[in-house]
């Protein structure tokens, strides 16, 4: 047993009117302790679920964002004019919606925008689709790459995605206890904020409910993170919805003052309305995927139009969002993206054969 980990449980757990917040410094103890094992597995589950009925505060994410720097993997810093986008989903997936952020990647890829993802395999409480499992169904498998193939690839392709199993174990290892404990723990805000690259970079993270969004302003800005957008998606990823208004904060701090702009857009008033696409299965999921990227309409495209608009737009320097989704049309109808798909398997398929023969 960890006596220094016990007195850092015992300020979180001790109940509604006793319970006191951890400063950014302890968080970064308790998060290192947990990720080294220094604590029991018994201490490690009671400090989640404790943490979790607390609720974290944004300094006690940074002091766990600064241990994930501290212990976490970093991809090197490609050569690039413009930041590397970091799209986040949750890691328990998605079980209502058709995830959008890797096509909505290859279409910025396919611009000239960087991108980078991460995730696991299935994860519990959720156990919804992740993002490696839609990349596998398109021909992309990222869980046998070293970091310093996925930099190459990333230069390469604009693309790349760190697996968490494979590049950050000593988090992986903390997956079970999701389980055990039946609940979301902060990790899952944590990892929507998370950055695992050493250069230049842009935040996107999703979220569900309001308080989430001032945790991770919070947590972003003691960080010295100078701007990122938050996005209340789909299943608290960073997908814009279509049902209903797209709520999003562009974060900045120039000359050491921060600022928000906050934006309300709605799909139906650029003709790209309609029901959010429904998940059903891997299989007819990839199936719509195949055919959007063949140039064919159907609901996802339309979906797909509405984010890739946005985040060209955003990243890529257009004039206004109507001229974003005009590029994203043409990139799809020209066969560019799919195009990207086919040399993102290619560059990826070399990296493994070398690995091979190693």
């Amino acid at each position: 047993m960890s006596r220094a980990f016990r007195e850092l449980l015992k300020k979180i757990g001790s109940g509604a009117h006793t319970s006191k917040d951890l400063t950014r410094a302890e968080a970064a103890q308790a998060m290192t302790m947990m990720l080294t094992q220094a604590a029991t597995p018994a201490q490690i589950g009671a400090f989640l679920i404790a943490h979790r009925i607390k609720r974290p505060t944004g300094a006690e994410l940074a002091g766990m964002l600064d241990a994930y720097e501290q212990l976490g993997p970093k991809v090197p810093a490609i050569n690039s004019a413009q930041p590397v986008v970091i799209l986040s989903q949750p890691y328990d997936g998605r079980d209502r919606t058709i995830p959008l952020s890797i096509l909505t990647a290859l279409v910025l890829a396919a611009a000239g925008c960087p991108v980078l993802q991460h995730g696991g395999e299935r994860m519990p409480t959720k156990e919804g689709i992740p993002l490696i499992d839609l990349w596998r169904g398109l021909g992309v498998d990222w869980s046998g790459c070293s970091l310093a193939q996925i930099q190459q690839i990333l230069e390469a392709t604009n693309l790349g995605f760190v697996y968490l199993p494979t590049h950050f174990p000593q988090a992986q290892a903390l997956v079970p206890y999701r389980e055990q404990i039946g609940k979301r723990p902060p990790l899952a805000t944590l990892e929507l904020i998370w950055s695992p690259y050493a250069g230049p970079c842009h935040v996107v993270a999703g979220f569900v409910h309001p308080p989430t969004e001032t945790m991770i302003q919070e947590a972003l800005t003691l960080r010295g993170v100078t701007e990122f957008t938050t996005v209340k998606g789909l299943e608290g990823s960073c997908d814009l919805p279509q049902e209903r208004t797209a709520i999003i904060g562009l974060y900045s701090v120039v000359d050491g003052e921060a600022s928000l702009t906050r934006l309300r857009l709605h799909a139906s008033d650029y003709g790209l309305g309609g029901k959010n696409p429904a998940w059903a299965n891997l299989n007819d999921s990839i199936v719509a995927m195949e055919a959007v990227l063949d140039g064919r309409f159907n609901q996802l495209r339309q979906a797909l139009l509405w984010n890739s608009g946005f985040y060209l737009w955003q990243y890529n320097d257009f004039e206004n969002l109507t001229e974003g989704i005009q590029q994203a049309a043409k990139l799809l109808d020209s066969g560019q993206v799919k195009q990207q798909l086919k040399y993102l398997k290619q560059v990826c398929d070399t990296h493994f054969q070398k690995f091979c023969s190693l």
